[in-house]
């Protein structure tokens, strides 16, 4: 990923952060087959391996699987919100017209070493701990037991699991930070008049940063 250096997000914490409040990642994988992608929930342990390790689940149906050979290289992509930037919405276009379109976003790549869990104890282990994760908010959050065994037995027999050992995590935010503080705070409040939340939200962080 190209990635200028005002536009770098390197810190670890902050990286971590970004993964967890938006899990839901993008498996680019290079079989035999040629390359693909899979959508997937992750979940990520920091501490665990030298860099943090994302496990997630695919169908047993899904090839994906089988393509993969363990310790292949991976790559995960998360992202989180993204909004057009209009030029007209920067004081200074108003003042020298030097200004064009261009597309803001913030967005985490993970490179990883893959290995195919097919094993019961494992699944069962990123199955409830993802559950755990995604049903606190609920008022009632289900859990595995609410299902009757015989059925979840079935349920996990038809899925894999994935373990990814992170050898590489880098982020790009990319939220303006290129131009002057009044122009990223005009566009921010343009974005926030169109209803668009998360790009504005952290485009006004950046400037108090």
């Amino acid at each position: 990923m190209y990635i200028p250096a005002h536009f770098e997000e390197s810190r670890p914490d902050v990286l971590h952060d970004f993964i967890r409040q938006h899990p839901f990642g993008m498996l680019v994988t290079h079989g035999a087959a040629g390359l693909d992608a899979n959508h997937l929930p992750f979940e990520l342990d920091p501490a665990a391996g030298g860099k943090g390790v994302l496990t997630s689940h695919v169908a047993r149906a899904n090839p994906v699987w089988q393509e993969l050979s363990s310790g292949g290289e991976v790559l995960v992509v998360f992202r989180a919100g993204d909004a057009y930037i209009s030029p007209n919405w920067y004081p200074s276009k108003q003042e020298t017209h030097k200004q064009v379109p261009t597309w803001n976003y913030m967005v985490v790549h993970v490179h990883g070493k893959v290995t195919v869990r097919d094993d019961e104890r494992f699944v069962r282990g990123v199955v409830g701990r993802l559950t755990r994760t995604h049903e606190a908010a609920q008022p009632r959050p289900w859990k595995m037991a609410d299902a009757p065994k015989d059925y979840l037995d079935q349920m996990l027999k038809a899925i894999v699991g994935l373990e990814i050992e992170i050898t590489r995590i880098e982020g790009k935010y990319k939220l303006s930070q290129n131009k002057d503080i009044k122009d990223i705070s005009s566009a921010a409040e343009a974005l926030q008049a169109q209803g668009e939340r998360q790009v504005s939200a952290a485009m006004l962080a950046a400037v108090k940063d």
